[in-house]
């Protein structure tokens, strides 16, 4: 956060930096037609507003600047994100309109003093503005800093902005913050008649068109048949009707294991998250060259799981073949 500068008569002149965290869709929004809408958010706000940079599915927008342009750039983007509400309505059957939504980016070392003694100050702030303001109890991935997030009416989320302003400059970061940065969409590629998804949360969401070479041999020599609808995004959990659990073993060479796993269990844990499925990797047994993976779940994680560990297989031997097809392994 910057430093304060002045403080003017009965007001806060003072410069200042407020993060936040926004989906792929809002940031979307946010910049417009050829970046026409943040265009004209910097020049009516008078506030710097910089997003980060990244292929991922969270991206990071700061506000910089004296706490009336910042204000002026909340209210912007809150009105922006109610009529994009009232547009998305226009086609739904829904009659009461959803809240606007906001999610902050604070240092956890200011938290306390937003939730203040017994959660009074957060209690006053949700009284006086109508916004509903939450504070998550764990903090961002490999960051000091936690998500807060605000919902209501654009008015009543611009005047609770305003309370939070005021408490960040009151109490100040301690010690060094190590800020959240979201993390590039690596989730691995699935294939249903001849079109590239991706996962994202429940979702499999279709794939934009950069396929790799690897991605393209993986679809030519192994269809995913569970995936075998056509619509646009569909629940990755439970494609397959039948809910019943099962388990599924397979035998993998004790020199290929280390690939399944990755370092400190990243890849095994991706896979069964991705999968939904459990599994179990058997201890190396005295005189054998294999090890013993136990898959369970629904006939879909299961063969979710299977396919992610033969992709993986795959994206190893590509590397081998052709360093240059690999940016991770």
């Amino acid at each position: 956060m910057e430093p304060i500068k002045v403080q003017s008569e009965g007001g806060l002149n003072v410069t200042l930096t407020i993060r936040l965290l926004m989906h792929g869709k809002e940031v979307g929004s946010i910049i417009g037609k050829k970046g026409e809408t943040v265009k004209k958010m910097r020049e009516e706000s008078g506030a710097r507003i910089n997003i980060s940079e990244g292929n991922c599915p969270e991206r990071i927008v700061t506000i910089t600047g004296p706490t009336d342009a910042i204000f002026k750039a909340f209210a912007m983007i809150a009105y922006k994100f109610e009529e994009d509400i009232i547009n998305s309505m226009s086609n739904s059957p829904a009659t009461s309109k959803p809240p606007v939504t906001l999610r902050l980016v604070v240092p956890a070392s200011q938290c306390g003093s937003l939730i203040g003694k017994g959660g009074s100050k957060i209690k006053e702030m949700r009284e006086s503005t109508g916004a509903q303001v939450q504070v998550a109890g764990d903090m961002l991935p490999n960051s000091t800093e936690r998500a807060v997030t605000i919902s209501g009416a654009p008015e009543a989320i611009i005047q609770c902005v305003k309370q939070i302003c005021v408490v960040m400059l009151e109490s100040p970061p301690k010690g060094a913050t190590i800020p959240y940065r979201p993390k590039p969409a690596s989730a691995p590629v699935i294939f249903s008649g001849g079109q590239a998804y991706t996962i994202q949360g429940q979702y499999a969401i279709p794939h934009p068109d950069q396929l790799s070479k690897l991605h393209q041999l993986a679809m030519q020599q192994t269809p995913f048949t569970p995936l075998g609808q056509t619509t646009p995004a569909f629940p990755a959990a439970g494609l397959d009707a039948s809910n019943q659990t099962s388990s599924h073993e397979l035998s993998i060479p004790n020199d290929l294991i280390g690939c399944i796993i990755g370092r400190q269990g990243t890849k095994i844990n991706e896979i069964r998250q991705m999968s939904g499925a459990q599994i179990k990797i058997a201890n190396a047994m005295e005189g054998s060259s294999e090890r013993q993976i136990t898959i369970t779940g629904t006939p879909a994680n299961i063969s979710l799981a299977q396919y992610l560990i033969n992709a993986r297989f795959r994206d190893v031997a590509a590397m081998w073949n052709d360093p240059s097809s690999m940016t991770t392994s």
